[in-house]
């Protein structure tokens, strides 16, 4: 056991090296649910062909069992095994992957994963991550993980070890760590329909970078079903009530700032999107445990990743 640890079962926190890496794998092997760091934010990993192990992050985390998982892939060998790739899924992968990038295709007939990943839909949600400690343990399990934020359903989501400990305290067995999540933000979905393709939920890679590689806009999103994580309307939220586009807080607001608008904290004193975002979800934890009683947060651009930020804003307020 590592210095300074809990025993297993009561919300450990382990370095990411090659020792915990090597428990987190025996332990998806063996149907448990652990959390694993990822580029964009922290996920509740488990055997995604083992139906008990997928029950239990529904039931860790209180998602609805109509949310459908995210499956992480080491490859896109492995992914074809899973899903049915055109031309058009292909060049997205072999453009963004591994990255912050999530394709909604249609489901392989024989795909090894448990109904209940896919919500009993006949698409499937795929990601390969850059993440070398995600990718060490898809390797050495062997497993396609699903890995949905390792944080409570609807809550914030998390990019450092500490948040998932918070979320979940002595119900996660291990949580491996590997510092602040790069991207900060959950993956850009895209769904690549028959006819086009859509964009489900922003990200990290931005729409213009898509309609730019398969030269055709998204097809607008019009049916109410859930295909893919971040789809709900109130998602990604504090136990406060948080306040948009403010310039000057009220009394008793904890004020997220951006590029000249200070604030309590500042997403990024120089406007970048990119470090906003890796920010974003930090800034709303450290908000929510403030001992102020709401949150008020600077005007973004709705423009490039802030495009991404703002709609998880929107949903924290919902």
């Amino acid at each position: 056991m590592m210095a300074g640890s809990n025993p297993l079962g009561h919300g450990r926190i382990a370095k990411a090296d090659s020792a915990a890496i090597a428990e987190a794998v025996a332990a998806v092997r063996a149907g448990d649910v652990v959390a694993i760091p990822t580029e964009t934010v922290y996920g509740l990993a488990a055997d995604a062909s083992n139906a008990a192990a997928v029950a239990n992050i529904y039931r860790t985390k209180g998602r609805p069992d109509f949310n459908p998982l995210i499956v992480h892939v080491p490859d896109h060998a492995a992914a074809e095994q899973l899903a049915q790739f055109d031309e058009r899924a292909a060049m997205l992968a072999f453009r963004f992957w591994p990255g912050p990038l999530t394709l909604v295709l249609p489901l392989q007939p024989d795909a090894p994963v448990a109904r209940a990943v896919t919500a009993g839909l006949p698409t499937i949600a795929l990601r390969c991550p850059a993440h070398p400690v995600m990718q060490a343990a898809l390797r050495q399990s062997g497993l396609f993980l699903a890995a949905p934020s390792a944080n409570r359903s609807g809550g914030i989501s998390p990019t450092r070890a500490e948040h998932v400990a918070r979320s979940f305290g002595d119900s996660m067995p291990l949580i491996l760590d590997a510092g602040p999540c790069s991207a900060g933000l959950e993956s850009t979905i895209v769904a690549v329909r028959e006819h086009g393709w859509q964009l489900l939920r922003p990200g990290p890679v931005t729409a213009a970078e898509i309609e730019g590689l398969l030269g055709e806009p998204p097809l607008p999103v019009t049916e109410a079903k859930v295909e893919a994580p971040g789809q709900l309307a109130s998602h990604y939220a504090p136990s406060k009530p948080v306040r948009l586009n403010v310039k000057k807080p009220a009394p008793g607001e904890w004020h997220i700032g951006f590029g000249k608008i200070e604030g309590d904290q500042n997403l990024s004193p120089d406007g970048d999107f990119a470090e906003a975002a890796a920010r974003l979800f930090d800034a709303l934890h450290t908000a929510d445990a403030s001992d102020r009683a709401a949150i008020a947060i600077a005007p973004i651009p709705d423009e490039g990743i802030g495009v991404a930020i703002n709609d998880r804003l929107r949903r924290a307020a919902a």
